[in-house]
């Protein structure tokens, strides 16, 4: 929806870009506004944006006045944009997870049909809108990863299943078992996982206990089967054997190897203390050149497969500042698609460009 500048509020998410009067974005779509942003703004002379109407922490965003030539277009969305919308959806979904955990961290156990009932709703969303979940990382914040986590890990593991042809019974348990795989973090000292230093060795060790506790967490639930339980007991183990708790390679549940990727690939495109969030395309690159013996390879060509949804036209950002355009993408090499330069219109073809890579999805 569009609304007036002083209508923003922290935490609003723009959904275009918002240009100047060379038509260069001061600020680009997909961008979680901050008082200092806003401030910026209205130096600019910006008199109205467009943003979603959720924030990012999952409340929604009601303004005192929505733009009066898209009021109507808003009114009549407003029933069909609650299902349609899948940013909005994962954003509620990650608010209403928030207060799972934090029953979690008082001791209660977890209620597994909650939590299903507020991821499914998502799940259902992938085919019609599985390209949104490579978009997630744009709404990352380091106060709410742990939780925007859970719920994407859920969705990417579930989407995962989907292109691995699995039935629908397994994707949801696959759903559920990516989603509750860091349950167990509620066990861990609020001390060690609100830290804003690096962990110590201790600390780390600490971290490294929560696939055992979540476990024990959900091990009695009648609504989560076995395989996934033992995925969510194992979604840390690596092919390799360099994994934990158990340092595992052989024995690893097919449900844990995909639990795996869609875990680090999440954890490397977000937005963290010490690491800025990195684009899709590079996380995948990295996953498969840097940590060759570690993943199941099915399960990154199905996350890959999902860079194809990325439409032709889709703006990004380069690793050495140019800005370019999605012209082609080649099934073979999704991550290195054949773009154009924005500014000298050159086409080139990124398999052959080794040293470049795309940084950032700045439009899809």
């Amino acid at each position: 929806m569009r609304v007036h500048i002083q209508e923003l509020q922290e935490g609003c998410i723009l959904t275009e870009d918002v240009v100047s009067l060379t038509n260069r974005p001061i600020i680009p779509n997909k961008t979680i506004l901050t008082d200092e942003l806003i401030e910026l703004l209205k130096a600019f002379l910006i008199r109205e944006v467009k943003v979603q109407k959720t924030l990012v922490t999952g409340l929604p965003f009601v303004p005192s006045e929505v733009i009066e030539e898209e009021k109507e277009q808003v009114q009549q969305n407003v029933s069909t944009e609650k299902t349609t919308n899948l940013a909005d959806a994962f954003l509620s979904a990650t608010r209403d997870y928030k207060k799972e955990f934090t029953q979690w961290q008082s001791g209660l156990s977890p209620d597994l049909a909650k939590v299903r009932s507020i991821l499914l709703p998502l799940i259902e969303q992938l085919d019609t809108q599985s390209g949104e979940i490579f978009l997630f990382h744009h709404l990352s914040t380091e106060k709410e990863y742990l939780f925007q986590h859970s719920i994407a890990v859920g969705l990417l593991s579930a989407f995962i299943g989907k292109k691995l042809n699995y039935s629908k019974g397994d994707i949801v348990q696959l759903g559920l078992a990516g989603c509750l795989a860091d349950c167990g973090m509620a066990k861990i000292s609020p001390q060690i996982l609100n830290k804003m230093g690096a962990l110590s060795s201790y600390e780390f060790e600490e971290i490294k206990k929560h696939p055992t506790y979540s476990y024990k967490m959900i091990q009695n639930s009648p609504l989560l089967r076995d395989a996934a339980k033992i995925a969510i007991f194992q979604h840390h183990e690596r092919l390799d054997g360099t994994g934990y708790p158990l340092g595992e390679s052989k024995k690893i549940h097919p449900f844990a190897k995909i639990i795996a990727v869609a875990d680090t690939f999440h954890a490397m495109t977000s937005a963290r203390l010490y690491r800025k969030k990195q684009s899709p395309f590079r996380v995948l690159e990295k996953i498969i050149e840097d940590n060759f013996g570690k993943f199941d390879i099915a399960s990154i060509k199905a996350l890959q497969s999902g860079i194809m949804n990325f439409s032709i036209g889709s703006k990004v950002k380069l690793s050495d500042g140019q800005t370019a355009e999605i012209v082609f993408i080649e099934e073979k090499s999704p991550t290195r698609p054949l773009i154009k330069l924005v500014e000298s219109q050159t086409i080139i073809q990124l398999e052959k460009h080794r040293d470049v890579f795309i940084d950032e999805v700045i439009k899809s």
